[in-house]
């Protein structure tokens, strides 16, 4: 008897759920960019193409789309407009309600 041999379901079964798996990874890795943007468009209102951030990471890895995602953030902040900076509030408020903000 072989332990290698498949004769029945039983046996085959381990193959089968570890074939499973491997695609499940295989679909979860072929699907980062999609998520990626939409987890952009969603948190930011940035709309990008998958087919790009692919693109990008193959130039570039990890720190290509890093860089990228950075620029795109700046791009989108500097079409919201200067940002409003309140002037009756003196500095060390500012310290303070920041701290107290994080705690």
């Amino acid at each position: 008897m072989n332990p290698f041999q498949i004769t029945n379901f039983a046996s085959a079964a381990p193959l089968i759920f570890a074939l499973v798996l491997f695609i499940i990874l295989i679909i979860s890795f072929r699907s980062r960019a999609v998520v990626f943007c939409q987890y952009l468009k969603t948190m930011t209102g940035v709309q990008l193409k998958p087919s790009a951030v692919r693109r990008v990471y193959k130039e570039a890895g990890k720190s290509g789309v890093r860089e990228m995602f950075l620029d795109l953030m700046i791009r989108q902040d500097l079409k919201d407009g200067p940002l409003r900076v309140p002037s009756d509030l003196a500095p060390s408020d500012e310290i303070e309600v920041k701290v107290r903000t994080n705690a």
